[in-house]
């Protein structure tokens, strides 16, 4: 669950200010949440919040399970959702590119951007072998536990990697790199290789590959290549290693024909 709630920003508006923190909770959480929870959770008076999510669950944004007393997050949010994938022009772009990578080398590319200290999942091509039942679009991890989020802090100098990252770096799995001067080292030879990898940091049995998309500054954007380790030789790193370089040109220079 998120944390406390945060301070009202300067000149917000106090109610628009509350309804995106409420749905940020909510989109947060793993599970439906209580009006008990809520309350403890943003610290907002309790009758007020109460007539906050009965508006919500009435345009939609918001669902009420009546027999459990719990608020999750609506459809209206997905319909919302949808609509920034559906008019970014990245995406768009990437999309094709995307799926000429995944023919080539029959495995999972995923376009993410970073917000943050986190790379948030954009768009996902799945092999041929892929097991997953859910989509990582529109999930969230901690950049420093994903090549993508990697390739992208490789794409910075040290002292914006330190403004942007936490104070501590929690671990995904047992091979996360939480130090911070190990993430330093792996960080610059990933600069001087022109891409990123990681391997069981984010995922079990799983490595993967990523290169930013640098056709603006700051780079936010890149793609990446997930491989199960029982494929990954080192004949089949090259291949995907080669294609993501390739597709992170093709990209740059049709998004710069665009005026990205």
């Amino acid at each position: 669950m998120a944390g406390a709630a945060s301070p009202a920003r300067p000149n917000a508006v106090k109610s628009a200010d509350r309804t995106v923190e409420l749905l940020e909770v909510l989109s947060a959480s793993d599970r439906p949440l209580t009006l008990t929870e809520l309350h403890r959770e943003l610290s907002y008076p309790k009758s007020s919040l109460y007539m906050l999510l009965q508006t919500l669950v009435a345009r939609g944004w918001v669902e009420l399970d009546a027999t459990r007393g719990t608020y999750g997050i609506g459809v209206r949010a997905l319909l919302v959702g949808t609509s920034y994938l559906d008019h970014d022009p990245v995406v768009r772009v990437a999309i094709r590119v995307m799926e000429q990578v995944r023919r080539e080398v029959n495995e999972t590319v995923h376009l993410a951007r970073l917000d943050g200290a986190d790379v948030v999942y954009l768009a996902s091509r799945e092999s041929e072998h892929h097991l997953r039942v859910v989509s990582r679009v529109g999930r969230r991890l901690p950049a420093h536990s994903t090549s993508l989020g990697k390739a992208l802090l490789a794409a910075r100098d040290p002292q914006e990697v330190d403004a942007l990252l936490p104070a501590r770096l929690h671990p995904l799995t047992p091979n996360t790199v939480t130090d911070r001067a190990a993430l330093h080292a792996q960080l610059a030879g990933f600069r001087a290789a022109g891409y990123a990898h990681e391997r069981e940091e984010n995922t079990p049995g799983l490595g993967c590959f990523a290169v930013a998309l640098p056709y603006r500054s700051p780079v936010l954007d890149a793609m990446s290549c997930s491989v199960p380790l029982g494929r990954l030789d080192p004949e089949h790193e090259k291949q995907v290693v080669d294609a993501l370089l390739h597709a992170a040109r093709t990209i740059t220079e049709l998004l710069r024909q665009f005026g990205r």
